[in-house]
């Protein structure tokens, strides 16, 4: 029997451990999308126990807006560009405080929109391109590796286990001004673009408009979605930049304006 290399041995090991170790977005991870799934669902428990600083509107109580939220979400998971739209636990939750522009997202698919931040927008485009960009960032798992990055993968394993509780509520607080690399925001951008592209429902540069209301704001201090968002130059065009690349639909119909004014309404106790 002819005896095989070992260098050649070597290499396959190592190509099968990696290729074995790729997600669907291609990234090679020592976290697996259940890790992901589980850090996210104690994350939410952990926000959902702290409703003085979140302090997340009842369900039952705002059906309305929730309806409205939710079937936004379901419609831009239903993108062909979503890797992970069937495996994670999509889920949005609004947070009620009107002086706060941001929103965040979980490893996992729990995203988290603030009040002040749907105030502050005109269409509901310009919310769907927010809620496709933070979409991005669970989908292709963003905020789980700048996690990795900053706390390390045997430490987030730990938490999962049931270790360090204050750790875990260290990581539920900070997840709000987790910041992302250039690289990280000009991907999500782009697939938010994609995403609203895919579906249809929504004026696919969305993103465009909502960066641009921001950046002419005039605010004294930078809202919190741009500190915790590094904006890469030129941001407003390149998402325009790909919207007319792909060819998308970037027109937004009047019926669709009073649409999220009502949703607006809903929201003011």
């Amino acid at each position: 029997m002819k005896k095989i290399n070992p260098f050649v041995l070597l290499f396959m090991t190592v190509f099968m451990i990696i290729t074995s170790s790729c997600d669907k977005n291609g990234d090679i991870v020592l976290f697996s999308i259940n890790n992901d799934i589980s850090l996210g669902q104690q994350v939410a428990d952990e926000i959902a126990s702290m409703p003085e600083q979140f302090p997340i509107l009842d369900r039952s109580a705002n059906l309305e807006a929730y309806t409205y939220i939710e079937n936004m979400m379901n419609s831009i998971l239903a993108s062909r560009s979503v890797s992970y739209r069937t495996e994670f636990p999509w889920k949005v939750n609004i947070i009620d405080d009107p002086e706060v522009l941001n929103a965040f997202a979980t490893p996992g698919g729990q995203i988290y929109v603030y009040t002040g931040l749907i105030f502050f927008l005109d269409k509901e485009d310009d919310l769907a391109g927010v809620m496709g960009h933070e979409i991005a960032h669970a989908d292709q798992r963003h905020s789980s590796k700048q996690l990795q990055r900053q706390y390390g993968v045997s430490v987030l394993l730990s938490i999962i286990s049931g270790g360090d509780p204050g750790l875990l509520t260290e990581i539920a607080t900070s997840l709000g001004t987790l910041k992302f690399s250039r690289d990280a925001e000009t991907e999500a951008d782009d697939f938010s673009v994609l995403y609203l592209a895919d579906v249809d429902d929504y004026a696919c540069n969305g993103a465009a408009a909502f960066f641009q209301k921001l950046e002419e704001s005039n605010a004294s201090t930078p809202p919190e979605f741009l500190s915790t968002h590094p904006s890469p130059e030129n941001r407003v065009a390149d998402i325009n930049a790909k919207a007319a690349e792909i060819g998308c639909d970037t027109t937004l119909g009047d019926d669709a304006v009073s649409d999220y004014e009502a949703f607006k309404a809903s929201l003011i106790n």
